[in-house]
């Protein structure tokens, strides 16, 4: 019988029978980003047989490293697209609604300065059709006075005003986890380093794949109806085995976190910059104020971790400055760095910033491939994508099986009713149905934040004993965010967290040490300031 916990070991023995047990599924999911995941979800609550491989770690790409915004999408209403804004906006609700301390309100802030663009009445105008969309105002306009006095450290040069708005603020690494143990709730099998190499066809037709476990070079063949390619950027690659089009723009985007001492702001700024008239935000996150971010061809991609640059780093500095020129932010506040990469669709536009946000999706002889789109629009893109696969699954099921998402959390735990209001939404938030399971794991003073983050010691064990921990930096890069929250990306704690780790997952020292090296070169090449 197919498990569907992920503790220690549970990966390994659900390889075994993938081997020595060899079964027809009715969906095999390439990709554990937002999107893989949203499929495995939609596709498990109709009770089909899903197994879902990512190659890295669940969130490893580019659902590790957005920009944190759950949003409708502002620039496509003034692009004429107002069907994906409606679609964006209703969703942002959706999972405010489900998933309180995931997915946040945030206040936007937009100053207006003279002779700039948008305008205030502009602005506001789009700002009436997406209220209209939530179904609630959000928008208000300040007066330059009354602006002044929601951020001090503003540039005040020719300051008219300002509006203020609504979108929503998320832990897109963490929301991906949810997601999945929804899957996994309903039936389906999800395994990270684990990779689709090989399509497996029947003349020209896609029967399955040959899948490898990364992390021992052994392969198995496993059959299937469809194969559904949710690699996002990484689409093209698995496509090239049936189709030499290629679709796939890779559009890098990179942001530097700073402490909020440093820079505080309460809501998030839309920044134009100087150089490019670009907007930018300057945003609250976990404690931290994050810069982001820039749009840049990644001049192709490989299967390994992107890196900001040099010439970024100064981009989003210089926009900082020019924002908030009192804050005087300089290169040795930044506490760490990521980028990501979109899976832009190429329509031949000069400038990636200008390629449509829409997803994609493409069939290709039971090959069924999706990228592009928005976090926010996860759910309608895996329907999507399912719907182009439903010719191909024999057991398709008819009817409706709802739109929710996210079991409801709730809790009667002691430990639980003796946390602070704001830390019951977070625990709730962030691990939803396995609430109760995590504060009976937690040991004495684990539920104390860890300094300098908003992250509980009970989270780090929790996810070393039950979130398939392979590496170091699986649990401090994706499954909590103190590499990204920390100095030194979190080794000042190293004493506790090898503890942990010993505890949970079995790691004598010499194996920490090993996980510690490997976790400080990724670090330091691709999280902290660049050389």
């Amino acid at each position: 019988m197919w498990q569907t916990a992920w503790v220690p070991g549970q990966r390994e023995h659900q390889l075994e029978q993938l081997k020595s047990a060899p079964q027809h599924w009715d969906v095999i999911v390439a990709g554990g980003g937002i999107t893989g995941a949203g499929i495995a979800r939609e596709a498990a609550r109709r009770g089909l047989k899903v197994l879902l491989l990512e190659r890295q770690d669940f969130a490893w790409g580019t659902s590790s490293r957005s920009s944190k915004m759950v949003h409708g999408g502002l620039r496509y209403i003034a692009a004429g697209d107002v069907k994906t804004t409606m679609h964006s906006v209703q969703e942002r609700e959706r999972l405010m609604t489900e998933a309180p301390g995931l997915v946040d309100q945030m206040g936007y802030l937009m100053a207006h300065y003279k002779g700039g663009f948008p305008g205030p009445f502009v602005f506001n105008t789009l700002l009436r059709i997406y209220d209209f969309f939530a179904g609630k105002r959000y928008r208000h306009y300040f007066k330059r006075d009354d602006f002044e006095y929601l951020s001090p450290l503003l540039n005040e040069h020719e300051l008219i005003g300002g509006t203020q708005f609504a979108d929503a603020v998320t832990d897109d690494a963490r929301l991906v986890v949810r997601v999945l143990r929804e899957a996994q709730k309903d039936g389906a099998v999800v395994l990270n380093y684990v990779g689709v190499k090989q399509l497996l066809k029947d003349g020209e037709q896609v029967v399955g794949a040959r899948v490898e476990d990364v992390l021992t070079g052994e392969s198995y063949d496993v059959k299937a109806d469809v194969v559904i390619n949710a690699t996002g950027a990484w689409a093209d690659e698995l496509r090239g085995q049936m189709t030499d089009e290629k679709k796939i723009r890779p559009a890098r985007g990179s942001h530097i976190v700073v402490p909020a001492w440093r820079l505080p702001v309460a809501q998030s700024f839309t920044a134009m910059h100087p150089d490019d008239k670009r907007p930018i935000f300057i945003f609250p996150w976990e404690g931290r104020t994050v810069i982001g971010t820039t749009d840049l061809d990644n001049n192709g991609i490989d299967n390994s971790e992107a890196s900001m640059t040099r010439a970024e780093l100064d981009y989003l500095l210089k926009v900082a400055r020019h924002q908030f020129p009192k804050a005087d932010l300089a290169e040795k506040d930044i506490i760490s760095s990521w980028a990501g990469v979109r899976p832009l669709v190429s329509s031949g536009a000069l400038n990636p910033s200008k390629e449509k946000r829409d997803h994609s999706v493409w069939d290709d002889k039971g090959l069924v491939s999706v990228s592009g789109g928005k976090l926010t629009t996860f759910r309608l893109i895996a329907l999507d994508a399912l719907e182009a696969a439903r010719k191909y699954i024999k057991r398709f099921p008819s009817g409706e099986f709802g739109a929710q998402i996210f079991t409801p959390a709730v809790s009667e735990h002691k430990k639980y009713q003796a946390l602070p209001g704001y830390l019951q939404k977070r625990l709730s938030g962030h691990f939803g149905m396995d609430l109760d399971a995590l504060l009976n794991l937690a040991k004495e003073g684990e539920l104390d934040v860890i300094p300098g983050s908003r992250t509980l010691w009970a989270e780090l064990r929790w996810s070393a004993a039950n979130e398939s921990v392979k590496h170091l930096d699986d649990l401090l890069l994706r499954r909590t965010r103190l590499g990204l929250l920390l100095e030194q990306g979190g080794l000042g704690f190293t004493d506790k967290i090898r503890a942990v780790c010993a505890e949970e997952l079995g790691w004598d020292n010499a194996h920490f040490q090993e996980e510690l090296e490997r976790y400080k070169a990724i670090w330091n090449k691709h999280y902290s300031v660049p050389k």
